[in-house]
């Protein structure tokens, strides 16, 4: 787990007396981490996308305000990033696709600027920033975003609806195509969104709505998500939406989004979040998010996402079991991110076995039968399916199928109330941080008592069919 200190809005710094005095103190240490100011790295340090994401500091908040205009695609942005060095830095990265940057200030002051690679966007303060101290960068940019291709999902990132709006989503990658920013998971941050469109369009993003206002341009609409968020799980959409608005019993806001030509069903799916949320929070404890709702395109895309506090789904996903399964993700996956892509079964295997339990508890569903019955029709393939470390480009297979089989057998093999009090706990334990899948494993071991290894060995880090201890147990037996 990575903790983050927040700094909200920083004052601007008087960079250049602190540098000096700094440099000239005779107690500089050279190397990463140290007083000596030197490049971030260009990347996090993520196993499979090792480019995405930067080094040398941490966001505490996004305050982006954006024009766009639907008629031209066009998108004018004015991106403000306040954050914290946690190295000495003569320059640093920001990840941006394709758009062009026209200006950046660090502190007040204009900084040199150059993109390399395919996001690569490079600033050179006027002056050094001190480790451990708060910045302030401005970016101007604009240009007409471009989708990323993914070759299992389609396109990710910012994508235009057949209606004229547009909507971003996708994983592991989507924000860099609409704003520039610390793309990795590890780097959460708080959420400001501004963005002026036409009068006839309808937008919708994280958060809370914080009002509306009439500009020269069109209505600029104000979004703010106070929970720190990932910045793949960031969206806006813009489309003639129709409205619903409501609140759970505890004051929280919902606020769901339908796509002109959205059917009843849908609308009636998504008319019982409310409880769903509270089934959610009977097995996962109390909601970790300060809104809700959900986003319904028109446009049947390749996946829906839980982007935090408002999952968007595709248009051709709005039922219940979707509706549960992106939710439980506001749990595993959003306020608990993954520490690295490897260990994306912590966010897809719970909340694919949540629509188990949901079954369970709503539909009637014998999950003991169910997962007998899936054991028996298991495949060679199946079984040899990752649900660990799978590979860039695999995290997106069997974590939805085999997953939620592991969760059931582990909840067998640790005891019933030890696996539902680590359900129950574990958003508590990380809430607002990242995890690795040893960290889950060692904390169902604390509260269970057992040594795990042989099963999450069997079941979670190798491949192959579990042996028959893993495979059934407790009062879990074979089918005939």
């Amino acid at each position: 787990m990575t903790s983050h200190h927040r700094w909200h809005r920083p004052a601007v710094l008087a960079t250049a007396t602190l540098a000096a005095l700094s440099l000239s103190s005779g107690i500089a240490s050279a190397g990463p981490g140290g007083w000596v100011p030197s490049p971030g790295s260009d990347g996090a340090g993520d196993s499979y996308y090792p480019q995405d994401g930067n080094g040398g500091y941490d966001v505490a908040d996004y305050n982006l305000k954006v024009d766009y205009a639907p008629d031209t695609h066009q998108l004018t942005g004015l991106q403000t990033i306040s954050a914290r060095a946690t190295q000495s830095l003569s320059s640093f990265d920001l990840d941006l696709r394709g758009l062009t940057v026209d200006s950046v200030k660090v502190n007040g002051r204009t900084a040199q600027f150059s993109r390399t690679g395919d996001h690569e966007l490079v600033i050179k303060p006027s002056f050094p920033l001190l480790r451990g101290l708060p910045f302030q960068a401005v970016v101007a940019y604009h240009g007409v975003p471009a989708s990323i291709h993914d070759p299992a999902l389609g396109a990710n990132g910012w994508q235009f609806a057949k209606s004229g709006g547009a909507f971003a989503a996708g994983e592991p990658k989507s924000a860099t195509t609409w704003y520039p920013v610390n793309d990795t998971p590890r780097d959460k941050a708080t959420f400001h969104l501004a963005i002026t469109v036409p009068d006839e369009w309808g937008v919708i993003a994280n958060g809370r709505e914080t009002g509306s206002r009439k500009t020269a341009n069109g209505t600029t609409h104000q979004w703010v998500e106070t929970t720190p968020v990932a910045p793949y799980m960031t969206t806006v959409a813009i489309d003639k939406w129709t409205f619903d608005r409501q609140k759970r019993k505890d004051g929280t806001p919902i606020v769901s989004a339908f796509a002109p030509g959205t059917p009843d069903s849908t609308k009636q799916a998504e008319a019982r979040l409310p409880e769903i949320l509270d089934f959610l929070e009977s097995k996962f404890g109390r909601y970790p998010v300060d809104a809700a709702g959900g986003i319904f395109l028109a446009e049947p895309i390749g996946f829906s996402l839980e982007t935090l506090s408002r999952p968007i789904y595709s248009g051709r996903a709005g039922n219940v079991d979707t509706i549960v399964h992106e939710n439980a993700h506001q749990w595993y996956g959003d306020t608990v991110a993954v520490d690295h892509w490897k260990d994306v079964c912590l966010n897809e295997c719970f909340a694919s076995y949540a629509t188990w339990l949901w079954d369970e508890a709503k539909n009637g569903v014998d999950l003991d039968a169910q997962y007998l019955d899936q054991v028996k029709r298991a495949s060679t393939s199946f079984w040899n399916g990752k649900l660990y470390d799978m590979g860039p480009g695999n995290e997106f297979t069997y974590v939805y199928s085999k997953g939620p089989m592991a969760l059931h057998a582990l909840s067998k093999y640790m005891g019933q109330a030890a696996f539902d009090r680590v359900l129950k706990t574990w958003n508590t334990v990380h809430h607002n941080g990242n995890a690795s899948m040893q960290e889950f494993q060692h904390y169902a071991e604390q509260v269970s008592h057992r040594d795990l290894q042989g099963f999450f060995d069997a079941w979670i880090y190798g491949n192959g069919k579990p042996a028959e201890q893993y495979l059934y147990p407790g009062d879990l037996k074979p089918a005939a």
